[in-house]
């Protein structure tokens, strides 16, 4: 079946109070999620408690939902918001082009958190390393976006208040640097399947309930 059918008709049961769509959903996403919450610079259990209230939300107000046919966008997108909200303390988050593009919200998609104590790392994943320490944290979030995700350019612009163009600009700009470090290999297939690495879930899973 097509995923977004099943995605669709998923999210549709949970908004009908189905209690498989709803262990479904959290079972398959949690993990992620947390992942992706930790590329901000908050504490394990401040990003498990956004998760949690960010589905105890969902389900208070699920009769009320929209629709959507991809879960994991609007999943992200509303714990993007939820933490952004944590970071800026009482600053609305009615951000123009301009002050998106500049506005650093201390998300960083690096391997120095997650490769920096990572043994046996090769030549390449080395070079690529020091590549990404060079993009600025909105760089590294858009490119988490691109390619660990698989967010279409106009997901991404919805996400961070981006236009069209300045999305695809900034996407370039990260892979022109990336690819300045990777001169000599065959950039497009290893930065894919790298950056796509780094962004999957951890095998052992992660537990959100508290203790």
């Amino acid at each position: 079946m097509d995923p977004i059918t099943n995605d669709t008709k998923l999210w549709e049961d949970f908004k009908k109070g189905e209690k498989y769509a709803l262990t479904h959903i959290y079972y398959q996403y949690a993990d992620p999620l947390f992942r992706y919450g930790k590329k901000y610079s908050f504490e394990d259990e401040l990003v498990k408690d956004a998760i949690q209230d960010l589905f105890f939300d969902l389900i208070r107000t699920r009769a009320s939902l929209g629709s959507t046919d991809r879960i994991y966008f609007y999943l992200i997108k509303a714990l993007r918001r939820r933490l952004l909200k944590t970071h800026a303390g009482t600053r609305t988050l009615v951000l123009s082009d301009d002050e998106a593009e500049n506005y650093s919200v201390n998300i960083v998609y690096s391997i120095e958190d997650e490769w920096i104590h990572k043994e046996g790392l090769t030549k390449k994943e080395n070079i690529l390393r020091k590549g990404l320490a060079e993009l600025s944290p909105k760089q590294r979030e858009i490119l988490y976006y691109r390619y660990t995700c698989d967010f279409e350019y106009e997901q991404i612009c919805e996400i961070m208040s981006m236009k069209y163009d300045s999305a695809r600009k900034m996407v370039f700009r990260a892979l022109k640097t990336l690819r300045e470090h990777m001169a000599d290999t065959n950039f497009t297939f290893f930065i894919m399947q790298v950056i796509s690495k780094m962004g999957r879930p951890n095998s052992d899973g992660i537990r959100l309930g508290k203790g």
